[in-house]
């Protein structure tokens, strides 16, 4: 930034998106205002409690200090040049966005903005919903967020590009908003509201793309005696690939974002009589591979054994549980006893009076027939199988995302399975 008077940056909406989003900008220099109709949220965020986990956000935002003030009134947001609506967009089981509350937080925000004030739709919505709002066009813009839960603060604070959406792609963007986005010295692509709306949802099409190719290979993998770990780091060295492609197999595809853009595709595919076979397949190859776990157990013989359960969120470093297919997989498993430990979520997402909720996650395993460990906190990565062994009433691990190291775990003897792995690995050839 230069030293005349920063842009003042306001976030409506303190969800994870907003929240996240916002505390980026305070530090980046930029003074912000958290905005949220609920009251209550504000004071608790306040006081620094923040109702999300996220890597590095406590110690942002507290770094932060006067620099990111929150509010629940109106009547801060007009000294703000630029005003971003930004809260998470629900879904619901079958992907479909609701944005009735979207609507009616713009509608609610707008009358209180200045007459030079900047609006940009930062929430994920379809095709023509920005062009579709009330607001002057020459101030009204759309930008593409890529966060990723477990690592947010960093894609928010170092982001690879910003993809907008203009009334006119052709336009010098409006000083404030170009402010903000010089300040984090990466690319800046404008193109017509409706490209970067669908620009959003391409990119997690080459993401699903990407997830679905790991899990049908690795699904082979496991019938053919190939290993996909050793796989999947050849293929990152194709430059038409890339080092950061999304090529851990996994339990389908969890969370709310990408499940949200596939039905998007299929419904405007609907709409206009265009082919969406494709999206189709990955959402059932994505449900195949969610039921691994659950199949697994079957074949063993122990869906009515007492179970330890390592993990209940959709993913490492997030307290979301959206799509989990952790909960997913113990909802397929009612006869078995569960004793269950996760870092963040409360054992109530089980949703079973009967499961046993330990705060250690070595506790779980006495008494326990077989270890399932459905997310791959870091905690459970520094995990001795040999002590995992010692406790397990029986020998049997279940560890889709590869947590525990698979060498060590044989030797502990521990039954150890994984997506992409052999069950009877084939002994290769030494030679000297």
């Amino acid at each position: 930034m230069t030293d005349s008077k920063p842009p003042t940056i306001a976030f409506v909406g303190m969800t994870h998106l907003g929240l996240v989003s916002a505390s980026a900008a305070a530090g980046k220099g930029f003074p912000v205002v958290c905005f949220d109709p609920d009251a209550e949220l504000i004071g608790r965020m306040a006081s620094g409690d923040l109702p999300i986990v996220e890597p590095g956000l406590n110690d942002l935002v507290k770094d932060n200090g006067a620099r990111q003030r929150f509010t629940a009134s109106l009547c801060d947001l007009a000294a703000c040049d630029v005003v971003y609506i930004a809260p998470d967009v629900p879904t619901d089981d079958t992907g479909k966005s609701d944005l009735t509350g979207i609507r009616a937080l713009v509608a609610t925000v707008t009358p209180h903005l200045s007459a030079t004030a900047i609006l940009v739709i930062l929430c994920q919505v379809p095709p023509g919903f920005t062009r579709g709002l009330d607001f002057p066009k020459d101030r009204l813009f759309y930008q593409v967020e890529t966060l990723v839960f477990g690592i947010a603060v960093q894609r928010a604070s170092e982001p690879e590009r910003y993809i907008v959406g203009c009334a006119a792609p052709e336009a010098t963007l409006p000083d404030a908003y170009r402010t903000l986005l010089e300040a984090h010295h990466c690319a800046i692509v404008p193109m017509r509201y409706e490209s970067a709306e669908l620009a959003k949802i391409s990119i997690n099409m080459c993401l699903v793309a990407s997830i679905s190719v790991a899990n049908t290979m690795a699904e082979l993998c496991e019938n053919v005696g190939a290993d996909w770990s050793e796989i999947a780091p050849s293929l990152k060295l194709d430059r038409r690939i890339g080092p950061y492609s999304y090529l851990s197999p996994g339990l389908g595809i969890a969370g709310g974002n990408l499940e949200r853009d596939l039905a998007t595709v299929i419904r405007l595919a609907g709409e206009h009589d265009t082919d969406a076979g494709v999206v189709e397949a990955w959402i059932a190859n994505a449900r195949h591979r969610r039921d691994w776990v659950v199949r697994t157990v079957q074949a063993l013989g122990i869906q009515d054994k007492t179970l330890a359960v390592w993990g209940l969120a959709y993913k490492e470093n997030t307290h979301s549980v959206k799509n989990s297919p952790s909960l997913a997989t113990l909802a397929q498993l009612p006869d078995a006893a569960l004793r269950v430990h996760d870092p963040v979520v409360p054992p109530t997402a089980v949703g079973r009076a009967d499961a046993v909720a330990l705060a250690d996650p070595m506790v779980t395993l006495d008494g326990a027939d077989a270890l399932l460990i459905l997310t791959p906190w870091p905690i459970y990565r520094k995990a001795d199988p040999r002590a995992i062994s010692e406790r397990l009433t029986g020998n049997i691990v279940i560890d889709p995302y590869r947590t525990l190291d698979p060498v060590a775990s044989r030797n502990a003897g521990l039954d150890w399975r994984s997506l992409g792995v052999p069950v009877d690995p084939i002994e290769t050839e030494t030679r000297s």
